[in-house]
């Protein structure tokens, strides 16, 4: 590690969502030791999609935006550490000594409560505290940051999302959830039907309720558009083997074809249908363009989340 990177004052997690808890912990790192310049340190992939493969996907955050959002909310450095089967198998003590110590030098450190690391999760916060104290590494241990549903975490989150309810998700993430991806080619039905639609696949992020959003979209010039998206598979169609996120920007012409865009979701408006006919399909998106343009004036929710 270049001397210049190390020594920082060091948050530790997965930090998936980079919710409010994790900013918390940011800013307990930076307030024991604001002196020094302030890091992340996270692991890619996330350890579940390491030890579950199988598992559907669920990450709130890829990489990319993940490390994005630290930096957003004061990370001078992000550490990414690859989370690979040798690592897995470190003990705890190995990691204090090898990444913590030697590696990044690290000055301070603060984490969550419920921080475990090393192999089979062998090290928890009262070991780190005593491993730390030994080489002269500070630690600063955040309590749970909560709300009126209890402790805010990314797994409650994602059950928010699942559950239909984006306006939850966002309070707990102190922000719209976010999919960001590559806009693809898709067969031009949107465009035929007059609702041009920016097509993207969920790939690792999380599968939110399929449904019909209201949504906000972050363009490639940083400019942010309204519009109308679909969660779905396409019913009326068929069915895809795969989930896709379909968009039709309010008032937009622009070709975004191989460009990398963020959908964000504001409020959720109607489960995903299967309609008798594309005359039906077209005059269910017309409805549905309509309620959102309503809802994003208003500010608020529009329909009840799916049952």
């Amino acid at each position: 590690m270049p001397e210049a990177l190390r020594g920082a004052t060091v948050a530790l997690g997965n930090f998936d969502g980079v919710h409010r808890g994790h900013v918390a912990v940011l800013r307990a790192a930076h307030a024991a030791r604001p002196d020094l310049r302030l890091a992340a340190l996270t692991f890619e992939p996330h350890p579940r999609e390491h030890f579950r493969p199988d598992d559907p996907p669920f990450r709130l955050t890829l990489p990319e935006v993940k490390v994005a959002l630290l930096g957003a909310h004061g990370a001078r450095i992000v550490y990414v550490i690859p989370f690979t089967a040798e690592f897995a198998a470190m003990p705890a003590e190995a990691f204090v000594e090898q990444v913590l110590h030697r590696g990044i030098g690290a000055r301070h450190l603060a984490c969550g409560a419920d921080f475990a690391f090393g192999h089979r999760r062998g090290g928890d916060v009262a070991f780190l505290a005593r491993e730390a104290e030994k080489r002269g590494i500070g630690l600063t241990v955040v309590p749970h940051l909560a709300d009126a549903g209890g402790p805010i975490s990314s797994t409650r989150i994602r059950r928010a999302l699942q559950d239909g309810y984006p306006e939850r998700a966002a309070e707990m993430l102190g922000r719209p959830w976010e999919v960001r991806g590559r806009v693809e080619h898709g067969d031009k039905l949107g465009r035929t039907l007059g609702w041009p639609t920016a097509n993207m696949w969920l790939g690792r992020h999380l599968e939110p309720a399929r449904g019909v959003y209201a949504v906000r979209v972050a363009l490639p010039d940083g400019t942010l558009r309204e519009g109308v998206a679909n969660v779905g598979r396409r019913p009326t169609l068929g069915g895809d083997p795969k989930t896709r996120l379909e968009t039709h920007i309010f008032d937009f012409a622009g070709d975004l074809y191989g460009q990398k865009i963020g959908v964000r979701l504001e409020h959720f408006l109607r489960p995903d249908e299967r309609f008798a006919d594309l005359a039906a399909l077209k005059a269910a998106i017309a409805r549905d363009a309509e309620e959102a343009r309503r809802v994003l004036a208003a500010g608020r929710g529009g329909s009840a989340a799916p049952s």
